[in-house]
């Protein structure tokens, strides 16, 4: 075998090592100076004056279609659930209704959201459970409502915000975008975001807060592009990348 041979893999794993370094992306969220108390403060103050009563933008009237909603939220958007449950809800919107209706009766009314063999699944079999264990209530407790079928911790935090007024902290994909970006509260995983939000949240702002940190997530401060030039407390922010031009009036 030639020198020429014996050297040609060598060379072939340093090209593949200089692409990759070229092609490669830092992990988000990147590190971002934490913000002080003051400033979340003034950040909520902000968010609260600009929409006092944030409201989720699923459709509902009732605890229920509020816990049927969330759960067929996973992975898809809340315009694409809202299409279906304005088809669903008048047929059927209480426990009994569902199951009566069945997986397969409720099949079509929800198969333009991904996953809707699962969720399907999941809805009459929490629907059974709430007329067995709970009268058809649903339950104000995180216990009883995350040993629903498929319901997890951040549905669990999402109703007993939105439907019964706790102070949780629903810790979505902008959430943890926001909060890490900003460094408004930094965490590793959405537990570790969730804790540290309740922990840094102005008390009087609780109730609210994981409604205009969605809104501003999901409108403003965007995953690819975000809008700094709209970002009411883009002042307030520490991400090293932040575009300082364009400032929102306060």
């Amino acid at each position: 075998m030639s020198p020429a041979c014996t050297k040609k893999p060598a060379v072939k794993r340093a090209a593949k090592k200089v692409a990759a370094s070229k092609t490669s992306k830092p992990k988000f969220p990147r590190k971002s100076k934490l913000m002080t108390p003051v400033e979340i403060s003034e950040a909520f103050r902000r968010w609260h004056d600009l929409e006092p009563e944030p409201k989720t933008e699923l459709e509902y009237t009732t605890p229920f279609e509020l816990l049927v909603a969330v759960a067929l939220s996973a992975q898809a958007t809340d315009v694409g659930v809202n299409k279906a449950t304005r088809k669903l809800y008048p047929v059927a919107n209480t426990p009994a209704a569902i199951t009566a209706l069945g997986v397969e009766g409720l099949k079509p009314y929800i198969a333009t959201i991904g996953l809707f063999n699962t969720k399907a699944a999941n809805v009459v079999a929490l629907s059974e459970q709430l007329l067995e264990r709970h009268g058809g209530e649903v339950p104000a407790d995180r216990a009883a409502l995350e040993a629903l079928p498929g319901v997890g911790r951040k549905t669990a935090n999402v109703v007993l915000n939105t439907a019964f007024g706790q102070h949780t902290m629903a810790v979505d994909t902008h959430i943890f975008r926001v909060a890490n970006r900003m460094g408004l509260a930094p965490g590793k995983d959405v537990r570790a975001v969730e804790n540290a939000l309740i922990k840094r949240v102005p008390a009087p702002y609780l109730r609210h807060a994981h409604h205009w940190l969605i809104l501003h997530g999901r409108y403003i401060c965007k995953a690819r592009k975000p809008d700094c030039a709209l970002c009411p407390v883009l002042d307030l922010c520490h991400w090293p990348e932040k575009s300082l031009a364009g400032t929102a009036p306060r």
